[in-house]
């Protein structure tokens, strides 16, 4: 599992300030658990990405760890330059969200990276509870991007240039996800 370095931290402890979300989180965001959790966790993936698939499973274990202490966002961050499909992916999870159906899409996604060609997409958003057609029809005619881009803009305005990137009670966190560290790094935040 990759290791992030913390050079953040070691500007903060030189006076600089750690980069903050620009969009606090709000009732259009995807979130999982309670409104008044002590933790807030944001992160910005990738669904092409094969560190957010791993990060997808240590955030998992951190929602069971710390129960209704951790409210959990995502928000989009396709690295088109690296990852082709990782936009539609995002797309099609919105598309998705557009029915309720936003947090099984998103699982099925990090656990299908092997494939996320349209028809895989489609079969996906099925799958997931959703009407394909209705995710086929957003897909085309691209109702989805501007939320897409809207996330793009604030980690983009956060220097965010890789994923997946962490933000913790609205203060980016440069640490590492490792299940151990980043649960310690959590517990910190609940004193």
């Amino acid at each position: 599992m990759r290791d992030r370095t913390n050079t953040e931290d070691a500007g903060a402890a030189r006076g600089m300030t750690k980069p903050r979300l620009a969009v606090p989180i709000g009732p259009e965001d995807h979130a999982l658990g309670s409104d008044t959790a002590a933790i807030q966790l944001v992160e910005f993936g990738d669904y092409q990405c094969s560190y957010c698939a791993e990060a997808h499973l240590v955030i998992r274990e951190l929602q069971q760890h710390f129960g209704d202490a951790l409210l959990f966002v995502f928000r989009n961050m396709p690295l088109v330059n690296l990852h082709p499909r990782a936009e539609a992916a995002a797309e099609a999870a919105e598309a998705a969200g557009l029915q309720g159906r936003f947090w099984p899409m998103h699982d099925l996604l990090f656990m299908n990276q092997s494939d996320l060609s349209d028809t895989a997409l489609l079969r996906y958003a099925g799958q997931a509870g959703a009407d394909a057609e209705l995710v086929a029809e957003d897909l085309r005619t691209g109702t989805t991007r501007r939320r897409i881009q809207a996330d793009i803009d604030d980690a983009i305005g956060r220097g965010v240039t890789g994923t997946p990137t962490f933000f913790v009670n609205g203060i980016r966190y440069d640490g590492s996800w490792e299940l151990a560290q980043f649960a310690n790094h959590l517990r910190h935040e609940l004193h």
